[in-house]
């Protein structure tokens, strides 16, 4: 059966974001408020089409793919970047030339990686 990641989940906890920030060169404005606030995330997902929208209280950010189909992504910073997205084992990969993001679904909780380099970000959301 497939995975399904329609609903709402709340960030409740990150691992090592600063690094990884600082990895992709977002800017020290946007690494001060991804530690201060706990985004909610809204994934609507028909069969290979998905849309996910971030919301903190400064903005959202709302990106629409579909599974194996290159994209333009933009970044919480307001960039733009092309990645291709796959669903491996369940889960949602996007690859860039800048990250890799895999996301998936483990009991009650999603768990986002995202590496750059040597540096990764984990991120455990719970759908409310």
């Amino acid at each position: 059966m497939a995975v399904d990641f329609s609903g709402s989940w709340k960030l409740y906890e990150q691992k090592n974001p600063e690094e990884f920030l600082r990895a992709i060169a977002v800017p020290e404005i946007y690494i001060k408020m991804m530690n201060e606030v706990k985004p909610v995330t809204m994934i609507q997902q028909n069969g290979d089409e998905f849309s996910i929208c971030v919301k903190t209280p400064l903005r959202s950010n709302t990106n629409t793919f579909t599974i194996g189909t290159e994209t333009e992504f933009n970044t919480i910073d307001g960039k733009k970047i092309k990645g291709t997205a796959r669903l491996i084992d369940g889960k949602i990969v996007i690859e860039s030339e800048k990250f890799t993001h895999v996301r998936e679904i483990q009991g009650e909780e999603m768990i986002e990686t995202l590496s750059a380099g040597n540096a990764t970000l984990i991120r455990r959301s719970r759908r409310i």
